[in-house]
């Protein structure tokens, strides 16, 4: 939905102070699949954040949860199959919602980090974000 990746470009340049309005965005999903969840909006997150700073994100860790207008990331639905998927595809770290800790427990092999906000997202894979 261009609108609600409108809305991230606009959430991580007021609440992280990154520079996006002069950037060229492309948004593609593998397959051409639409998603049509707000669940996906932390991964467009990271991937904005990784794309602006030339910093990969870790390719075995994996994103979910939902941006709001004040950056602060919120619970989806379906915690615990999500992250039981996630560790049946490979992935080793999960970066989730704060609230998804204390309803979510992480399947064997899959260490699980929560986040607030999409500054302390920014802040905790590139210190550059003040």
């Amino acid at each position: 939905d261009p609108n609600r990746l409108a809305m991230i470009v606009a959430v991580l340049e007021t609440r992280c102070d990154l520079r996006l309005s002069g950037c060229d965005i492309f948004l593609n999903i593998a397959g051409g699949i639409r998603i049509q969840e707000p669940a996906a909006d932390l991964a467009v997150a990271a991937a904005l954040i990784s794309a602006l700073s030339g910093d990969p994100l870790p390719s075995d860790c994996v994103f979910f949860g939902e941006v709001g207008l004040a950056g602060e990331v919120r619970q989806v639905s379906q915690p615990d199959q999500r992250l039981k998927e996630a560790a049946k595809l490979g992935f080793k770290q999960a970066i989730t919602p704060m609230a998804q800790k204390r309803q979510s427990l992480a399947p064997d092999g899959l260490r699980l980090t929560t986040v607030s906000s999409v500054q302390e997202l920014a802040e905790m894979f590139f210190q550059t974000v003040s």
